[in-house]
């Protein structure tokens, strides 16, 4: 009976045994995972928001010491994937790395807790003059926060993976409702972003960060909770199949051993096992692609025939040419990916400097205007995942309405479009301090704060575009038994962008202050050239756009089979 078959891919319970298609139901069991992220990310805004705020007025740190060091521990939570990736792929599976990653999380909130309630953790002011945190305060500090940074970040591709898994790509319906997972997962990071963004940051500045940390350990709390209430409804990846790092590795060398010899015309000649062979061990045979031909001098079948050093399979090279490929985007996205960093830094600096006022006892937090660009994300995401996508996917017959790349590039466009505005407000405001002849860096500039919402809500945009396209895109485009470590790229680009913001940043204040007469990034914005700084994003914007067209007309993308049967009649994807 069909209610009690067996899921296609593969997948098992926790205990190993084959699962029931109907017992693990799909968008049940997501929904836990789905919980778990608004108030996973609620928690881990209500910390990185208003960080560079914590350290300019709590540590007393200046404003590109602040900016470098947040985006540095940014880069961590967004790198530390890598590592997470691995050990899931290669020791202790997705789940029990999750848990793993949850519980170091959990330590590492606890500590900020600490840090930022006990008096003895913190510096101290006399007549109003402030002391900067000494080391041992800083180095506690900075153990709290990287410590989450490790937590968060070895969980983060486990996660998202683990939420995919629960659909069967060789059901048609159920691929169609994995498409629908990755924006859900995007809307409710939105969601919980949002929420820390308005209120945490909110509690954080007017009753203390202390309260507001709390507030989000709690926000943790629900959500490791939420989680492990799904546990008897998860579908499992089998472990039969290991990961194919190694092989990976390996076909570059073989490659280059056989550089002299001649790749055959055909590639049916090349070297592949039969389709038995990959249905029996688990895995998914990878059809031949013409990109990076020189690494199909690996699976040349005349090379070395013995058991001790046999060629590579054409699988293995195509799953080489996969990552190669992939590696090829993420290095274009390290501009697009600088402007989520952007976002979080010196766009709530330059919100410090402005008329913040709502009536006479209310003022806006600076760091809660990045909500509008995550509020554009949650109206934008139902709408693309109910509209756009099935008027595409009926006009261009893929079931993701749009290429993946095609997606990413809309969302690239439209940064673009919003670094413009951004250099447009800041003309204004640098206008309008010449006009009022301010120069203090605590002067309020008389022009309000909610000049840079079209900035946001255009980036807010934007993202929609980009965030979800690029996560579906590295995790369909890796291979089946590197899905969590495929994930990691997409988690890197954005540890790539907070580490090339950091490098801007820094390497932008020391010439402009050796060539100039003040930093564009200074302590003091008012007398800073942000407006210029905007002008340089703006122009590697556009040269990376253009490299990112040239390169992604010539992608291709992969196909895979489980099936004995040929691949147009089989199960590919």
């Amino acid at each position: 009976m069909e209610a009690q078959a067996h899921t296609l891919d593969g997948t098992v319970d926790l205990g190993g045994r084959p699962v029931i298609s109907s017992v693990t139901v799909k968008w049940k069991a997501c929904t836990f995972i789905l919980v778990y992220q608004v108030f996973e990310r609620f928690a881990y805004y209500g910390i990185g928001a208003d960080l560079v705020n914590y350290m300019t007025v709590h540590l007393h740190k200046n404003v590109v010491t602040s900016i470098t060091s947040v985006s540095n521990w940014s880069g961590l939570s967004w790198i530390t994937p890598i590592l997470g990736a691995y050990i899931a792929d290669s020791y202790l599976g997705r789940f029990w790395t999750i848990t793993l990653s949850l519980l170091i999380y959990a330590m590492g909130l606890g500590l900020l807790v600490l840090t930022s309630s006990l008096k003895g953790l913190g510096p101290t002011c006399e007549n109003g003059v402030c002391k900067e945190a000494s080391n041992f305060q800083l180095a506690f500090f900075y153990l709290s926060i990287y410590t989450i940074a490790i937590g968060s970040g070895a969980v983060k591709p486990n996660m998202s993976t683990f939420g995919a898994d629960q659909f069967d790509d060789f059901k048609p319906g159920e691929k169609e409702h994995k498409v629908s997972f990755f924006n859900w997962w995007v809307f409710t990071t939105a969601c919980g972003t949002l929420a820390s963004t308005l209120f945490v940051v909110y509690i954080e500045e007017k009753f203390g960060w202390a309260l507001g940390y709390a507030i989000s350990a709690i926000g943790f709390l629900v959500a490791f909770i939420a989680f492990f209430l799904g546990t008897p409804m998860y579908r499992h990846k089998s472990r039969k199949a290991r990961s194919s790092a190694k092989g990976f590795i390996r076909v570059p060398v073989v490659a280059f051993r056989n550089r002299k010899l001649q790749v055959p015309s055909n590639p049916s000649e090349l070297h592949e096992f039969e389709m038995e062979h990959y249905v029996s061990s688990g895995r998914r045979k990878l059809h031949h692609t013409p990109c990076f031909r020189f690494l199909d001098k690996a699976a040349i079948t005349e090379s070395n025939t013995d058991n001790s050093n046999p060629p590579c399979t054409v699988t293995q090279v195509e799953k080489a040419k996969v990552v190669i490929g992939m590696f090829h985007i993420w290095l274009l996205m390290l501009i697009p990916s600088n402007f989520w960093a952007v976002e979080v830094t010196i766009f709530v600096k330059q919100g410090t400097t402005m008329d913040r006022s709502l009536g006479p006892h209310f003022h806006f937090p600076a760091a809660s205007l990045w909500s509008f660009a995550v509020f554009t994300m949650v109206i934008s995401l139902p709408i693309y995942d109910n509209f756009f996508i099935p008027f595409m996917r009926r006009h261009t017959g893929n079931h993701r309405g749009v290429k993946l790349l095609q997606r990413v590039g809309i969302g690239i466009a439209i940064q673009i479009i919003g670094i413009a505005v951004t250099y447009a407000v800041e003309i204004q405001r640098m206008h309008v301090i010449r006009k009022h002849n301010i120069v203090g860096p605590k002067e309020v500039v008389p022009m309000s704060i909610f000049w840079l919402l079209p900035q946001n809500v255009i980036f807010g945009v934007a993202n929609t575009f980009l965030t979800s396209g690029l996560l579906e895109f590295f995790y369909d485009q890796s291979p089946e038994e590197m899905k969590v470590l495929g994930t990691t790229f997409y988690t890197s680009t954005m540890a790539g962008g907070n580490y090339f913001n950091s490098f801007l940043v820094t390497v932008v204040d020391k010439v402009t202050r050796k060539m100039c007469d003040h930093s564009w990034i200074g302590d003091n914005l008012n007398e800073s050239h942000l407006d210029h700084y905007y002008a340089f994003l703006f122009v590697i914007a556009i040269f990376n756009f253009g490299v990112f067209l040239w390169v992604s007309n010539g992608y291709i993308y992969k196909k895979e089979c489980t099936s004995t049967t040929e691949p147009n009649d089989g199960f590919c994807t």
